[in-house]
């Protein structure tokens, strides 16, 4: 299987074009759950250009009722990307360290309870990990060029995003 890099600058010129509003090829969640991990999904395909069509557990989307539980779901995205095996998709590495956020990965936040809720996509990192110089761009409630540090978030997670397999 091949490993492709991440597209960055892709990932996060889908992020900025998208932000305020919806491609028509994917289905608006906004409205029975919220749209932040389908967002997100969408930016890391526009990097990767890889879905993995494995049935539950893969990363798809082919119309709003056939998509995988990872394509929209926070904690099922988070599973998905660092899983173990090697499948087709994108990969990352799960990080405390927010000086690790790059362009076009993903940092979730959880803003209450034991699930992280929130799917934000890094449109401008900070060497040194200050969230208030950390950038994002999300849907559910639409925003670019975010401060991280706006959100009153209780605890967060970098998904470092590695690249994609290729099968």
């Amino acid at each position: 299987m091949l490993f492709r890099p991440y597209d960055r600058l892709e990932a996060v010129s889908y992020a900025h074009r998208w932000a305020y509003g919806r491609n028509p090829a994917f289905y608006d969640y906004e409205e029975i759950g919220g749209d932040c991990t389908n967002y997100a999904s969408q930016c890391i395909y526009a990097g990767t250009g890889v879905m993995n069509y494995t049935p539950t557990f893969g990363w798809y989307y082919i119309n709003s009722n056939d998509k995988s539980p990872s394509w929209t779901g926070v904690e099922f995205l988070r599973d998905f990307l660092v899983r173990e095996e090697r499948s087709a998709g994108p990969v990352a590495q799960e990080t405390q360290d927010l000086s690790r956020a790059r362009l076009g990965d993903v940092i979730q936040l959880r803003f209450s309870g034991d699930v992280f809720q929130h799917s934000p996509v890094v449109v401008q990192p900070n060497s040194d990990g200050n969230p208030a110089k950390i950038l994002v761009a999300a849907h559910s409630v639409d925003v670019d060029w975010r401060p991280l540090s706006t959100y009153d978030y209780q605890a967060y997670r970098v998904l470092h995003i590695l690249g994609a397999f290729v099968p």
